[in-house]
């Protein structure tokens, strides 16, 4: 059997034997989506030309200072990312990730460093996903002088794509009236209000000591921001947790009984529900 076949009937078994599902997806997972990939320099820059030719890398405007210094920039680049992922479809991935959920014991959960939001666009409970990181569809104050986290629901930003700024008026902070922000963990960013993000953490927390055979399945998370690699590490040692890892570019696994595809998000779920379809016959 070719090794390609025999790893995705490997990561099959992993997933059908489980009682739980947890999916661990980063940067990667939305690529198939239409998303900007932002791996890399360069790949930020074809993104964003306008943040090219100022020399600016990402670290430099996922920056709360950027607030700050130049709110019309920061909020060009966050609302210009509001807009495209309010307006994104999730890849048909999330569909197959949904199905194998309905079919375990005790469902599934999802832990994130994606902002997006694309696993509750895809139809997962809000219930069921931590998202580390935060989330772009919610708010703070930028000066944190309250613990506030509010829905961005009624911001609708207007940018200027080709300068990367924004053209309305910045949202405000309902309680003392300063520039609001995303409730995104940025770069240096001791203001991040992470209430949200640890209400989130103590459900997954409560849902994990239920689970007997929990399988992870880790999507286009590399180790260059390691918080989900992390997480995946702790599930394996803490919970016995098995791994199925889909990376294009760092696929490797540490233990035999873990199974790494080289593959891409969409392209690894669509040959993976046809093998969990032929194992489950």
């Amino acid at each position: 059997m070719p090794a390609r076949d025999q790893a995705l009937n490997q990561a099959a078994h992993l997933i059908n034997q489980a009682d739980a599902l947890v999916i661990a997806a980063g940067a990667g997972m939305g690529v198939d989506s239409g998303l900007p990939d932002f791996r890399g320099t360069q790949g930020f820059w074809r993104a964003y030309p306008a943040l090219e030719r100022a020399g600016l890398h990402f670290e430099d405007i996922a920056c709360p200072d950027t607030f700050r210094t130049d709110p019309a920039l920061a909020w060009g680049f966050y609302g210009h990312r509001l807009q495209l992922y309010r307006a994104t479809r999730p890849h048909a991935g999330f569909e197959i990730l949904r199905r194998w959920a309905a079919g375990k014991p005790f469902g599934v959960r999802v832990y994130t460093s994606n902002v997006d939001g694309a696993f509750q666009r895809a139809g997962f409970a809000d219930t069921e996903v931590e998202e580390c990181h935060g989330s772009i569809h919610h708010m703070q104050c930028l000066d944190a002088c309250t613990a506030a986290i509010w829905p961005a629901d009624d911001f609708v930003p207007e940018v200027d794509t080709t300068a990367c700024r924004l053209l309305n008026a910045p949202p405000r902070c309902p309680h003392c009236g300063a520039l609001a922000r995303p409730n995104v963990l940025m770069f240096g960013d001791p203001d991040w209000v992470p209430d949200r993000s640890v209400q989130q953490s103590r459900r997954t927390a409560a849902w994990l000591a239920q689970v007997q055979r929990p399988v992870v399945v880790e999507i286009g998370a590399g180790t260059a921001i390691p918080s989900v690699r992390m997480f995946t590490e702790r599930l394996r040692w803490q919970h016995g947790a098995r791994l199925v890892r889909i990376n294009l570019r760092e696929p490797a696994v540490k233990d035999a009984a873990d199974v790494g595809l080289g593959l891409g998000a969409l392209e690894a779920l669509n040959a993976l529900a046809t093998q969990v379809t032929t194992l489950d016959g």
